[in-house]
């Protein structure tokens, strides 16, 4: 009897700890775990508030942590080049800068496809062009999961265009700036009556046309294009030339303090700035609050400016974990969310049919609904292929552009600049 009991009590014992064990090994339909405490880490960079939503699907997921690293954008993508080379110490989450993605396509191997994790299953819910950028092996490799974007518009000072016997009002400006041509028109017309000039920096009007050219310093295959027959980039910087010769460019370099002070006091009548430009200007230019509006940009100039995407590195032990948390992160309602309280403009164009997202409104700018005027010119924007050395390049152009702005002759600053490109790319 007592050898009856005591099997009796052994094996119901042995019946709670294996239920226990099953309990705490269980995992979710999709691979990922219920119950096994996971930690991700994820590295950021700039003003995202992710923070704030990280401890939000902690809440949710009372199994998963979410360690954040911030770090400058530069530092940031260094090192997560540098961790993805040597093949440790990468993050089981990261963020890549749209400028940067195509530096990391060398490192594919290195990256979770995300296709592999089922994303075409969200595809739709993105902008296509937002979407294919994070794209490889024609199509078939997805680096990462789209965060924001930078679409740009036409930040204009309401009081110059008054002066110059312009419309104001946002609807009549998209409509009568809707052309380069135009564009070029009202310029001339603002000089003449006001003395200032249409925009602040050779660099501003020349990324105008640089911003929406699909192939501008390189082709997928990593050719150079800029001497090519046909290339949009010369275009680009002539356009800039010649606006500069009728004295419609200023001369004050972004992020200066004196180009700070221009939007302050409206030394120039329009900033050709993306979406996030206007968190900016009400941090930076507070006393320009009500003398600004914006309104679309030409189809020629409505470029992207900006944005990100999350990628998991094939060296997470927690794959499922880390998809399931980028996907919720980068979810319509949680862009709305990041939307609202650090600006990030949405990648979803879900988000633009939102109540919450349309009824927004902006004192700053008199009380307008900007992000309707964002909205519109996001979806026209197409894809811009940018390649791994394309800041190298850029610089290059700017410096030529400054240096012509300084009397130098246009045509021999490009072929130096040229020069300068093809050695450092040779290196």
């Amino acid at each position: 009897m007592k050898f009856k009991k005591w099997l009796l009590v052994g094996f119901s014992t042995l019946l709670v700890f294996g239920v226990a064990a099953c309990s705490s090994d269980k995992t979710s339909s999709d691979g990922g775990s219920k119950d096994k405490e996971v930690s991700i880490d994820f590295w950021v960079f700039g003003a995202t508030g992710y923070e704030e939503l990280a401890k939000e699907y902690e809440k949710e997921n009372k199994n998963v942590k979410i360690k954040i690293k911030k770090s400058e954008t530069d530092a940031h993508h260094s090192n997560l080049f540098t961790a993805l080379s040597a093949g440790t110490g990468a993050p089981d989450v990261a963020m890549l800068e749209v400028d940067q993605v195509d530096r990391f396509r060398d490192a594919q191997d290195r990256l979770l496809n995300l296709y592999d994790m089922k994303a075409d299953e969200i595809k739709d819910q993105y902008l296509d062009w937002k979407w294919k950028i994070a794209e490889n092996d024609n199509g078939k490799f997805l680096m990462g999961l789209p965060t924001d974007i930078g679409p740009k518009g036409l930040y204009y000072r309401t009081e110059l265009f008054e002066a110059a016997g312009l419309p104001t009002e946002p609807e009549e400006v998209s409509a009568l700036i809707s052309s380069p041509e135009s564009f070029k028109e009202a310029a001339l017309t603002i000089k003449e009556k006001t003395g200032k000039p249409m925009v602040a920096s050779m660099e501003m009007m020349y990324r105008a046309k640089l911003d929406t050219l699909e192939e501008s310093y390189f082709d997928p295959e990593g050719n150079l294009l800029i001497e090519e027959a046909g290339n949009g980039v010369k275009g680009a910087y002539d356009q800039a030339i010649e606006m500069n010769k009728l004295g419609l460019v200023g001369n004050l370099a972004m992020w200066s303090p004196e180009w700070a002070t221009g939007v302050q006091k409206g030394d120039f009548a329009v900033e050709l700035g993306a979406a996030w430009f206007k968190g900016w200007m009400e941090g930076n230019a507070p006393d320009a609050a009500g003398k600004y509006k914006v309104a679309t940009l030409p189809t020629e100039y409505s470029g992207n400016w900006g944005g990100s995407y999350i990628t998991i590195p094939k060296e997470t032990k927690h794959p499922q974990e880390a998809y399931d948390f980028v996907k919720w992160l980068v979810s319509p309602d949680n862009q709305l969310k990041s939307f609202k309280s650090n600006g990030l403009f949405p990648s979803s164009p879900v988000v633009y049919e939102m109540d919450d997202f349309k009824a927004s409104t902006d004192e700053y700018f008199s009380g307008q609904s900007t992000q309707n005027v964002f909205a519109e010119s996001a979806q026209k924007i197409g894809y811009v292929y940018k390649g791994k050395n394309y800041i190298t390049v850029n610089d290059e152009i700017n410096a030529a552009l400054t240096n012509v702005q300084s009397g130098k002759d246009p045509e021999k600053e490009w072929t130096a600049a040229i020069k300068r490109i093809k050695k450092a790319l040779d290196r």
